[in-house]
């Protein structure tokens, strides 16, 4: 009979986490458990869709003559993404990234904020600090030295529904030639054999 072991604590519940954002060049918090400090600043609440983590390939296969399966396959494209939706819609930072405006822009005068939309608008790459939480040991960072908004979604302002601005973060290559770096505190247990 075969002895399957399982760890229950192994099991990621993403049942809290954040997100911050930071100029190009800002070195990443490096452990999801300590709190960012400046020139990090916080994206505010996440809607409870919480944190989708995207890879996106395609690939090329090379089968040769009189063969019915390949022998060799490349990647030819790699994509990592991040989505989320901000629900923090009048804080500063938030609005910087949702428009493509530099946060000094956006201090009010007399309490009142104003701004124009460009039809051109120009690349926006920050850095992105990404924490997903399951409790105190189940702790993961997700640290994207060069990020852009790529995408935005409709924003609907309703009675009954908060008003988000729903994102997906693309992750350059940095220097390096690496689009995202991962900080994981996952708990030791006996269970887990490393295979």
């Amino acid at each position: 009979m075969v002895n399957i072991t399982r760890a229950a604590d192994l099991l990621e519940v993403g049942a809290n986490g954040g997100g911050w954002v930071a100029p190009l060049g800002t070195t990443s918090p490096g452990d999801p458990e300590i709190q960012p400090l400046s020139p990090w600043l916080p994206l505010g609440a996440i809607s409870d869709d919480g944190l989708v983590q995207g890879f996106e390939e395609d690939s090329q296969s090379f089968t040769p003559w009189g063969y019915t399966a390949p022998i060799r396959t490349t990647i030819t494209s790699s994509l990592r993404t991040f989505g989320l939706t901000v629900w923090e819609t009048g804080r500063t930072t938030v609005q910087s990234l949702q428009y493509r405006i530099d946060a000094a822009d956006l201090t009010p005068t007399s309490g009142l904020t104003t701004f124009a939309e460009t039809a051109s608008p120009v690349p926006d790459r920050r850095a992105f600090w990404l924490v997903v939480l399951d409790g105190d040991t189940f702790q993961r960072g997700f640290y994207v030295p060069e990020g852009e908004i790529t995408e935005r979604s409709d924003v609907t302002h309703k009675q009954d529904e908060v008003a988000g601005f729903e994102w997906t973060i693309t992750a350059y290559p940095d220097t390096a030639g690496n689009t995202v770096y991962h900080f994981d505190r996952v708990p030791e247990t006996e269970a887990y054999t490393g295979s």
